[in-house]
């Protein structure tokens, strides 16, 4: 072949595409053409360490001492470069059919190694390291990375204090005079408050309070703050969280500033706070479906700035919970709201929903709640109306309020889980999972935990349980075939494959399984793996595999369920690789490899080899 003809093979191959002109001619001209027969062995000495190749044409298996075969390179692909970094073959490298390759000397390719620092941070990292620099590479792209921002780099207020015995006139005159919004209120056991010129306007001219009196009685405390280190985005996060429009900055534990809304808007624009500000304004159910109708936007205009789904799904996560909680505010029967817990279960419970699919909701009602069950019936089918009408479809599995299987007194909730638990099947198997995942968002949060208890409780005394509940893992083919080729449809999803069943349900229930097994509380399943690699269960390397990769594949599940938004077609779980750039796709393939590795992890873990 030409020089020309060996320079495009070359620079279309990542992570080569990141080679300077004259880098891709110097590699160009040292590469020659070898050739391998079928079923060759390829031999460590004579060809692995002393040469990178590039695949032209056949296949290559690269298999364990055991003969457990690890990976399989085609035609645009090469191996094995870490022989040649380390100078030494962990695996064997055999052919399945002949093979043309280009090979590159091991000394030419560790020099434009070393030359392009792409290149170098490419062949140095983990395949976690990888999919984060993916990541990190696309938000550059999109001119923002809102989630690597700190606090320190927003505007902070410096904090001004006054004692809480001055009097309402001369604190005036220190918010006028400094131009300040807020003050700090010293209190004599040693608490700090805050004081803002709206509590001026609220408190003392509406009850028209005397100007020589203390600020004590209009002093609001028990302040939310946040470390100057942290980021940003956890920032936006507590403020939705908890409605303020104001956090206190500490650094090492002193008050170093106040962080308002206005200087976070300055950051972020997506106008989440305005959103979570018409929810918690909302008097009627008409202003909460005028909120619920701007999610879709800000989700959007997040994706778009760059941030990572993560952070995205967390936001909006508080958004629903927000959002169920004042539609049971607005529309319980005033003897329900203490007297019932509504929760929210699935994906909505681990906070990995972020565009609607489906409701997943529970009552628990207390065992002496004064309503009639016909009276709750009748309130139950209509918030699932009203979240129906807001644009929250219809649970095809009818695990909703609405059902009076998912709407119980706590009582009669024990003895369905102590039946889950104990006389298990498919069904139950399932229900135990989505309930797992649940999370209160308004009335007595204790009926929830209560039974949550009771059900870890009974689970940790049948570890025969676990090893069964853990199966489902397994349930659904990874899309990648023998040769690391897509498996994807071909009639109804022609070309497409589903993310959540082929990957994603694999990283979600197996880590279900292992925190179950290990009395893990938290419903994330991000934040349940990074337990499970402080209690040892999963190694550091592993446990950053599977966050990254599973972050990866939420990303791409977001982006074709945006895109099908904007041609107007029904949301699913699907994607076309084939609309992925090569780099994508690669990622794609370590994900699901990744995934892969998972499996076979929970089946010797918990012995599904053996199972009947």
């Amino acid at each position: 072949m030409s020089l020309l003809e060996q320079k495009s093979f070359i620079q279309r191959i990542p992570p080569f595409d990141n080679l300077t002109d004259r880098e891709l001619n110097d590699v160009s001209d040292k590469l020659d053409i070898v050739y391998f027969k079928a079923n060759q062995i390829l031999d460590p000495v004579g060809h692995l360490q002393n040469n990178l190749y590039f695949i032209i044409k056949g296949v290559v298996q690269e298999l364990t001492d055991d003969d457990e075969l690890v990976s399989v390179f085609l035609n645009n692909e090469f191996f094995d470069p870490i022989s040649l970094i380390e100078n030494r073959t962990k695996n064997t490298f055999k052919t399945t059919e002949e093979c043309i390759c280009y090979c590159l000397p091991r000394q030419d390719f560790i020099d434009v190694m070393y030359k392009n620092e792409n290149l170098e941070r490419y062949f140095f990292t983990s395949i976690s390291d990888k999919l984060n620099l993916s990541n990190q590479s696309e938000q550059k792209k999109k001119h923002l990375d809102f989630s690597t921002s700190r606090v320190s780099d927003a505007y902070l207020q410096k904090p001004t204090y006054v004692d809480e015995t001055e009097t309402i006139h001369n604190v005036t005159k220190i918010l006028v005079e400094k131009a300040i919004q807020a003050i700090l209120v010293k209190r004599s056991d040693g608490e700090i408050g805050i004081l803002t010129d709206s509590s001026f306007v609220k408190k003392v001219v509406h009850d028209r309070l005397d100007l020589d009196g203390p600020i004590a009685p209009i002093t609001t405390y028990g302040l939310k703050s946040i470390d100057i280190n942290d980021f940003l985005f956890n920032a936006q996060i507590k403020m939705a969280k908890y409605g303020l429009k104001r956090l206190i900055v500490k650094e090492e534990g002193e008050i170093v500033g106040l962080l308002d809304v206005v200087s976070l808007s300055s950051y972020f624009s997506s106008h989440t706070q305005s959103t979570s500000k018409l929810i918690e304004d909302a008097k009627t159910i008409e202003d909460l479906k005028d909120a619920s109708g701007k999610f879709i936007h800000t989700i959007r205009s997040l994706y778009e700035k760059g941030i990572k789904v993560k952070y995205i799904s967390k936001l909006i996560s508080q958004m629903n919970e927000k959002l169920y909680s004042k539609l049971f505010e607005i529309t319980a029967p005033k003897s329900l709201r203490n007297k019932a817990c509504l929760v929210v279960m699935g994906s909505e419970g681990r906070s990995e929903q972020i565009l609607r699919t489906d409701q997943d909701n529970m009552l628990v009602i207390a065992d002496d709640c004064p309503l009639s069950e016909a009276e709750v019936e009748e309130y139950a089918i209509s918030f699932t109306e009203h979240l129906m009408d807001f644009g929250y479809p219809e649970c095809e599995g009818n695990i909703m309020v609405s059902n009076s299987y998912w709407r119980k007194k706590q009582k009669d909730f024990r003895d369905t889980i102590y039946s889950w638990v104990n006389h298990p099947d498919e069904e139950k198997y399932m229900h135990l999972a989505i309930f797992y995942d649940a999370i209160p968002v308004a009335g007595d949060e204790k009926l929830l935990y209560e039974l949550k208890d009771y059900m870890y409780t009974l689970c940790q005394r049948m570890p025969n349980f676990i090893t069964h509940f853990s199966k489902p893992t397994l349930q659904f083919e990874t899309p990648l075939n023998f040769f690391s080729d897509f498996v994807v449809g071909k009639d109804d999803h022609k070309d497409e494959f589903d993310i959540k069943k082929g990957a994603i349900f694999a990283l979600v229930h197996g880590t279900r399984s292992l925190s179950i097994e290990k009395n893990i509380h938290k419903t994330n399943t991000t934040d349940r793996i990074k337990e499970l690699n402080k209690m040892k269960v999963l190694e550091d390397e592993f446990s950053q595999e599977l966050i990254e990769s599973f972050n990866f594949l939420l990303t791409l599940r977001l982006r074709f369920r945006l895109d099908k938004l904007d041609r107007r077609s029904s949301i699913d779980n699907y994607i076309n690789p084939s609309k992925l750039t090569m780099h994508e796709k690669d990622l794609l393939k370590d994900s699901l490899k990744i995934v892969n590795k998972f499996k076979k992890f929970i089946t010797y873990h918990f012995k599904l080899n053996v199972l009947g």
